[in-house]
């Protein structure tokens, strides 16, 4: 109830931003390409970088996913050893 429902626009801006990024990526690549070619052409490494840049400006809008979990008995391990850790650590002062 609390939490609104994601607009249409608000999960579509993101995967625009995420086609950019890949556009970006193969124009940097043709811009590779070219200069091994020894026919270098700086068009596609400016394309390439205003594609990136535009693509991350969108996908930065993007909400953060939320934790799978996949490590919580690893973390829970992780905690568990720490606290008995300090533990130790304080009976040792005492």
């Amino acid at each position: 109830m609390g939490e609104e429902e994601p607009t249409p626009q608000r999960e579509f801006v993101p995967r625009i931003g995420t086609f950019f990024i890949i556009l970006g990526i193969f124009a940097l690549i043709f811009f590779l390409a070219s200069d091994f070619a020894n026919q270098t052409d700086f068009d596609w490494l400016f394309i390439g970088m205003v594609l990136l840049g535009i693509g991350f400006l969108f996908r930065r809008r993007a909400a953060a996913p939320p934790s799978a979990g996949r490590f919580s008995s690893v973390h829970r391990i992780r905690e568990s050893a720490r606290k008995r850790k300090e533990d130790r650590e304080r009976k040792a002062k005492k």
